[in-house]
């Protein structure tokens, strides 16, 4: 009796053991969280606009500003409206008017293919400019005067690169062999060996509800193509360091940047960066979170 409970016990930690390791991947909303119910309308009314400065719209799922009283009447109050791009859509036509609208000046941010609050805003700037109905939704001959007054965008104003974060000055711990060196502070990874830094990278971390531990750990196992099976999100080029919380590329955070978070996983932008890197580091490697 005594060994068949202390084999229970042994199923039972490594059964917890391989789900944890299967649990990170980028962070939904609210809305999209399997263990959490969807929000209220009241409550997603009350969704604070990403900064300024951010690099992308909200995502699908992040409920935009409620109306005032003298805003114009969404796309869906207006059956006459026949929308060509809308909030919500994602599309590689969406990115090239996000970067029509930023040669205008009327969209701050880089292209991201997704119509989200941001690029609502730009619409209706450009409508009201142009003495369009105001409605936020791109039809006919809103996307008609779009074209007229800008150019066809390049290559490089639909596909900006993503600006680079300065690493910080290496932790201690990071100073001896072969190291993840990973720092919440500057956002970045520096992979070092021996004390060099071979290649940065920047990365983001977990949310306040689903943080990144910090501590010295190593990689356990490796995973060209990973998906999580708890959130189904893809974790391609993931290297295991504290149960299910790995290093890996994150095309969320390539496209909304600092706008999202992952559940604990530290995400990487620059898939190419982390494809070499992930070629490079064994199993053992030592890994350092730290602030």
């Amino acid at each position: 009796m005594h060994r068949q409970r202390v084999a229970l016990r042994t199923l039972g930690v490594v059964t917890a053991v391989a789900l944890a390791a299967t649990a990170c991947g980028a962070e939904k909303p609210d809305a999209e969280r399997p263990a959490s119910p969807a929000p209220s309308a009241s409550a997603a009314g009350s969704t604070p606009e990403p900064s300024a400065s951010a690099s992308a719209d909200a995502k699908p799922g992040e409920a935009s500003p409620s109306p005032s009283a003298s805003q114009s009447p969404s796309p869906s109050a207006s059956p006459s409206v026949k929308a060509i791009m809308s909030n919500g859509d994602e599309s590689e036509q969406v990115r090239e008017l996000q970067a029509r609208l930023k040669q205008l000046d009327l969209l701050k941010t880089d292209p991201t293919g997704f119509y989200g609050s941001k690029t609502t805003a730009a619409v209706k700037a450009f409508q009201n400019k142009h003495h369009l109905t105001a409605h936020g939704a791109v039809d006919q001959a809103t996307w008609k005067k779009v074209q007229e007054v800008t150019k066809k965008p390049t290559d490089k104003e639909l596909n900006p690169p993503a600006p680079v974060n300065q690493a910080d000055a290496p932790d201690p711990r990071c100073m001896q062999g072969r190291v993840m060196c990973i720092s919440k502070e500057s956002r970045t990874l520096a992979w070092m060996i021996d004390g060099k830094v071979v290649s940065t990278m920047d990365v983001r971390f977990g949310s306040e509800n689903t943080p990144t531990r910090e501590g010295v750990f190593n990689v356990g196992w490796k995973a060209k193509d990973w998906t999580s099976t708890i959130y189904h999100t893809p974790m391609p080029y993931a290297m295991f360091f504290s149960g299910g919380q790995a290093v890996h590329y994150s095309a969320d955070f390539a496209a909304r940047g600092y706008n999202g978070a992952s559940h604990g996983c530290v995400n990487v932008r620059d898939k190419g960066k982390i494809a070499a890197l992930f070629d490079q580091v064994n199993v053992g490697d030592k890994v350092v979170v730290y602030w």
